[in-house]
């Protein structure tokens, strides 16, 4: 069952950390682009998908880039049980070799040891949800191993920015393609100009999205615990 939505004009500026925060996007964006009312009704239910944050909540994304929902999970929990605490010190301290034997690539343990070096040595990443979108992507990036999609993830689900729209991602391509019914699916410079009047709530415009694209195609969204 879908929330009532009141009010619109422009929002607060706010993350977007619970659900009501994701019903005053909605209200926002459906009456600044009266296309997108017809989006939700599809849509139905708009969740949260927060998760936790940190180098611990980075880490998990790039565990997870590239293969299947099941496999992540588990190469997770192994790497869980190696890492403890799971800090960039705590990684930084795990042998390498059993990182790798529990399922991360050569290339992540790379990644994940770059990042975990930078943070010891000052990198914060808490400190990115109060950056403008561009910037915060920005300094993100210039990190090896991390690439704007999983950049704007992060900061998308583990922050809660309320302005990022990972315009990369395939699933939102073919959503907005369907939605609008576009003759060819944007990529990502089209798709960024076509979110580009949702800003600031493109956070929850990517969450609309992604929830008309499990409902037009019957899949379910990847199970993330919400915050309390």
């Amino acid at each position: 069952m879908l929330r009532t939505l009141e009010g619109a004009g422009a929002p607060p500026a706010r993350l977007v950390r619970t659900l009501d925060d994701v019903d005053a996007g909605l209200a926002h964006l459906t009456a600044s682009d009266p296309r997108l009312a017809a989006v939700l009704e599809t849509a139905g239910e708009v969740p949260l998908r927060r998760r936790a944050g940190g180098f611990e909540g980075l880490a998990a994304i790039i565990t997870a880039q590239q293969i299947s929902d099941a496999a992540a999970d588990a190469i997770w929990r192994r790497v869980s049980a190696l890492v403890a605490p799971f800090t960039p010190e705590g990684f930084l301290a795990a042998d390498p070799e059993a990182l790798k034997g529990a399922g991360l690539s050569r290339p992540k343990v790379r990644t994940l040891t770059a990042i975990s070096a930078a943070c010891r040595d000052g990198f914060d990443l808490d400190a990115l949800e109060a950056m403008p979108a561009e910037e915060a992507v920005a300094a993100m990036v210039v990190h090896p191993g991390i690439g704007r999609w999983t950049a704007e993830i992060y900061l998308l689900f583990c922050l809660g920015h309320p302005d990022i729209f990972p315009a990369g991602d395939l699933a939102l391509q073919n959503a907005v393609c369907d939605a609008f019914g576009l003759d060819n699916r944007p990529n990502e410079k089209a798709l960024r100009a076509i979110a580009e009047p949702w800003s600031p709530w493109r956070g929850v415009a990517a969450r609309l999205f992604w929830s008309y694209y499990r409902a037009r195609r019957q899949r379910p969204l990847r199970v993330v615990p919400d915050l309390p």
